[in-house]
């Protein structure tokens, strides 16, 4: 089975709980999980698959707990060519950034050369007020590109 970190961008807890269901369900799978809510590069294995969890923040804006994460990879420009991930996007469609953190972090990694597995998820909470419902959803296709 494969191994998976979880890295969450979180404002006010959303994504971290989205990790949290989505770590229980891939372990229940057979898949080793680790959860990073202060993601730190050197601290990560572009060998190993990355689940990213990401909410939007004020007008696209990434929160507070991934921008360090987020700049050290705009800065280092590391090739991450080895590197399989997915993403779940979590933001409100009443705004014209809608979940744009999340896209912007899959067009970040997908530029330093990593490979997106299966589509993004973006979650609509205005719709989806508990985004673990269709991230679980996603998950079940998500697992077949494992």
């Amino acid at each position: 089975m494969a191994a998976i970190t979880l890295i969450t961008g979180s404002t006010l807890g959303g994504a971290e709980y989205v990790a949290d269901h989505l770590s229980e369900l891939l372990t229940d799978a057979g898949h080793d999980t680790t959860i990073m809510n202060q993601a730190n590069l050197a601290e990560l294995d572009p060998a190993q698959i990355w689940l990213l969890i990401c909410s939007t923040h004020g007008a696209g804006e990434f929160p507070d707990n991934i921008q360090p994460f987020v700049s050290q990879l705009q800065v280092q420009q590391p090739d991450l060519t080895p590197l399989r991930y997915g993403i779940v996007a979590i933001g409100d469609s009443s705004y014209d950034t809608f979940c744009q953190a999340g896209k912007d972090l899959d067009h970040l990694l997908a530029g330093l050369g990593a490979k997106r597995l299966g589509e993004r998820l973006e979650i609509d909470v205005s719709l989806d007020p508990v985004p673990e419902d269709p991230a679980e959803i996603w998950l079940n296709s998500w697992q077949k590109h494992l």
